[in-house]
């Protein structure tokens, strides 16, 4: 795995990892979590994607977290599906996409973009 290509996206490892992140995105910033699996076929597709979206988007927090390694993590915010990608603001869950749907995850994204702006400007 490259990491230059998905530095953007950071990867939690640890249960610990996720919480430090999670803490950094209480903020009015828009977190954006990838739940992913490393033989997850649709998730191998759109992982490139999310990491090009997070390079132009350095306002957005990006997580990416693996079902196996974190499944606890996983559990407790109910992902039944690979990819599904969860909007996070103030530590609340905002919005979802489930599945590698470029263009929902280009339009949530966008939404709570322009949410977050509006809310700090």
């Amino acid at each position: 795995m490259a990491a230059s290509s998905e530095e953007k996206v950071i990867g939690c490892h640890t249960v610990e990892q996720w919480n430090e992140q999670l803490k950094k995105g209480e903020s009015k910033k828009l977190v954006v979590v990838d739940f992913t699996a490393s033989w997850c076929g649709p998730c191998r597709f759109i992982a490139p994607i999310l990491a090009e979206i997070a390079k132009k988007m350095p306002d957005i927090l990006f997580l990416k977290v693996d079902v196996d390694e974190l499944k606890s993590v996983a559990e407790d915010w109910a992902v039944e599906a690979m990819p599904t990608f969860m909007f996070v603001k103030e530590g609340k869950i905002v919005d979802k996409v489930v599945g590698a749907q470029k263009e929902d995850l280009l339009k949530t994204i966008a939404k709570h973009a322009a949410d977050a702006a509006t809310a700090s400007a």
